[in-house]
């Protein structure tokens, strides 16, 4: 959470909560022993509305800037109050559910059957929806769940609360409430800075660089919330080509510009970031390129082909590992022998030192190999019995993509390289066989490619 938003919500919730609370709520940043039964009492008095609804909401956004203040100790200190003393009651859960169980007539068992409803939602979520109801109280419960994924890492009794956070976001974020924009170099200067500072899968280097992608032949397009109007939640870079783009050092060259004389009929998506951490598990990006989609064929009906040009981010280090375990090599014999005819330096040692890319009596033979195993590892690697091992695929894939083409020196950035040896992947959108390759990959794990990527 940046310090101005901090200092915003701050002098927000600041009119609001006085002078309703009474006694103000003074914490330590760490949350020492001793505060933990001031904390109690006053989340308590929001619980029960004391003194109405508006004093509700004044004890509320008195108990969020008290979170504001916290350290992340403070933090994993109130967030486990929450949990520990205003979650679910499970004992009062197992003796209703019990009594449903006994021989009731219709009415008592329709009574007890709302009892055991209200019984498994826990206390705590009044309070998060009583900080949704106050001003930017969405954006403050988005960077509480950042928070809570992160301190749930080593404080695994967290994940109640995170869990009901994560569902509630969830219907918050739902697509209907979602609007899609499009953004020019015309948009105002602090959403221009947003673009920057978020962007993660290709830096913006300098406002020149901003500029090249928001040119006449790219598109930005974002999705807002109506409660966080100044924050794109997830956007996507699209460059308008004349043909599948096989290089995003090209696209992102500022030197360089197509030919204006060809015919655009590709759209190609260079890059997608999601700026929310807080709403993660939360599905955003399955909705954009498909709205995206629609807006671009509106807007240029001359468009036939929507493709990606995507990273693989995991590619180098499953390889490594792969070489590590020893296990049914993946490299060769007659892998080794063509690099041997080529250099005395080992496949591995190459893989280690990457320095060779541009050595036109080494690289060929390296190309040959590595593609043929990152079409291995994007096909046939499996986090479980369905689900593509990469990220990437695995969300291009279950969006219903192809993988058309995996591209080589597409990527030379030192990152590009370190991730991938510098390939990335053309996931292509079909659109007449999206809902059919996604329903195969959901239910089977069969994946979509094209016959060059069969063919490695």
């Amino acid at each position: 959470m940046s310090n101005s938003l901090i200092s915003n919500l701050l002098g927000a919730w600041k009119g609001i909560s006085s002078p309703f609370t009474g006694k103000r709520l003074e914490l330590s940043p760490y949350l020492h022993e001793n505060e933990l039964q001031p904390l109690r009492d006053k989340i308590k008095e929001c619980l029960e509305s004391r003194g109405g609804q508006v004093s509700a909401r004044a004890h509320a956004a008195e108990l969020g800037q008290a979170y504001l203040g916290l350290n992340n100790e403070g933090k994993q200190k109130y967030l486990r109050l929450l949990v520990d003393e205003f979650g679910i009651d499970h004992d009062q859960v197992r003796e209703t559910a019990e009594a449903l169980f006994s021989d009731l007539d219709t009415d008592t068992r329709s009574i007890i059957e709302q009892q055991l409803r209200e019984q498994l939602r826990p206390p705590f979520l009044t309070l998060l929806t009583q900080f949704n109801a106050l001003p930017q109280g969405v954006k403050f419960l988005v960077d509480m769940r950042a928070d809570l994924i992160s301190l749930k890492r080593e404080n695994p009794d967290l994940s109640p609360i995170d869990r009901e956070l994560c569902r509630q976001l969830a219907s918050w974020f739902d697509i209907g409430f979602l609007e899609l924009k499009r953004i020019d170099w015309n948009a105002p200067a602090s959403l221009l800075e947003k673009l920057i500072e978020y962007e993660a899968v290709h830096r913006v280097e300098s406002w020149t660089d901003l500029h090249h992608r928001l040119a006449d032949n790219r598109r930005c397009f974002a999705f807002f919330h109506p409660r966080m109007p100044e924050e794109p939640l997830i956007f996507v870079w699209v460059a308008l080509v004349s043909e599948l783009s096989d290089n995003v050092d090209k696209l992102l060259d500022t030197t360089h510009s197509e030919d204006e004389n060809k015919d655009v009929t590709t759209a190609i998506f260079y890059s997608i970031t999601s700026t929310q951490r807080g709403l993660s598990g939360v599905s955003l990006g399955d909705f954009l390129i498909k709205r995206v989609t629609q807006e671009l064929r509106r807007e240029l009906p001359d468009l036939t082909v929507f493709s990606t040009l995507s990273p693989i981010p995991g590619f180098a280090k499953w390889l490594n590992a792969q070489q590590d375990e020893n296990e049914a090599p993946l490299i060769t014999d007659s892998d080794r022998k063509l690099i041997s005819s080529k250099t005395e330096r080992t496949i591995e040692h190459l893989l280690e030192e990457p320095d060779w890319l541009e050595d036109a009596s080494i690289a060929p033979s390296m190309q040959k190999i590595l593609q043929r195993l990152a079409a291995r590892y994007i096909t046939e690697e499996k986090n479980g019995s369905i689900r593509a091992l990469d990220p990437v695929a695995h969300f291009h894939l279950s969006n219903g993509a192809i993988v058309e083409r995996i591209n080589w020196l597409a990527d030379t950035s030192d990152r590009g390289k370190a991730q991938s040896y510098t390939m990335m992947v053309n996931y292509l959108y079909n659109l007449d066989k999206i809902e059919s390759n996604h329903e195969l990959y959901i239910e089977q794990g069969k994946i979509a490619q094209s016959k060059t990527v069969e063919s490695l």
